[in-house]
């Protein structure tokens, strides 16, 4: 496989990343997650969005116009012969001395990979994680940030218990997301509803998307909202799976629902 590394084409077997880069010190910079087909970046406005207010809130000077990550992107997907991927841009402030400041001027690194896309996965069945609590007054909550700690740890504790994903709560033990996905809710009033960023949600492109649509608006959900739901669904860049289960207890009659099973449908074929 191939690789673009700060605008050149290498193996991944050649790929060189300096020792005191920030990203791999202290998990400084950000990342995006970004679906291909046909050859076609999907929702790439969104993501660059994303990836600027990121950014902002980083104080990240960011190394590649638009024009640079397109004419990339193609670069990486036709080394490596592939039509659909996903495509994973991690972006680092670059090499930097001992300590948390950054060097100014810092150098940035980025780094462009592609990968076949994953096979489509049925419905979720989660757990509410234990073990971390997400902290919705930091910036970080609305940043993709490289250090992904909290979501690993949360992970690790549904593989534990033997489910497929984890919803993990704010300090107010509000519902924020799940480890890799946001959260989309059919109360029992019939309106669909995904918790708002300032609960600790992040920005999701497909969110993002949905709300612009006017198909969804944000509202607050407790952990009652959702075990007492219509039906859920869980969203990111790659997919729409229905949330069938949490903690044992079954979201409407355990089956996914109509409005997640189309999306599902509608995301597979996208």
């Amino acid at each position: 496989m191939m690789l673009m590394l700060n605008g050149r084409l290498v193996p991944t077997s050649d790929r060189a990343l300096s020792a005191n880069d920030r990203g791999f010190t202290l998990g400084d910079g950000l990342f995006e997650t970004i679906k291909v087909r046909h050859g076609r970046p999907l929702r790439l406005d969104l993501h660059l969005a994303r990836l600027r207010d990121g950014a902002a809130i980083l104080r990240l000077p960011l190394p590649l116009q638009p024009d640079q990550l397109e004419e990339s992107i193609s670069t990486v997907l036709q080394a490596n012969g592939l039509h659909d991927a996903a495509l994973r841009l991690s972006v680092s402030r670059g090499p930097g001395q001992r300590g948390l400041l950054p060097p100014d001027p810092c150098t940035p690194t980025w780094v462009l990979t592609a990968a076949p896309l994953p096979p489509a996965m049925g419905p979720v069945r989660a757990i509410t994680a234990e073990t971390v609590h997400r902290n919705q007054m930091s910036p970080l909550s609305r940043v993709k940030a490289l250090s992904y700690l909290d979501n690993v740890l949360a992970r690790l504790e549904a593989q534990d218990k033997g489910a497929d994903d984890a919803i993990v709560l704010n300090t107010l033990d509000r519902v924020a997301e799940t480890t890799i996905a946001n959260i989309f809710v059919v109360g029992s009033d019939g309106v669909l509803v995904t918790p708002p960023v300032g609960d600790g949600a992040l920005p999701g492109v497909r969110r993002a998307e949905l709300l612009r649509s006017m198909v969804a608006i944000e509202r607050s959900i407790s952990r009652e909202d959702l075990l007492n739901a219509r039906e859920a669904f869980l969203t990111n860049a790659l997919s729409v799976r229905p949330l069938v289960a949490v903690d044992t207890h079954a979201i409407g009659d355990g089956l996914p629902g109509p409005l997640g099973a189309r999306l599902n449908r509608e995301a597979e074929h996208e």
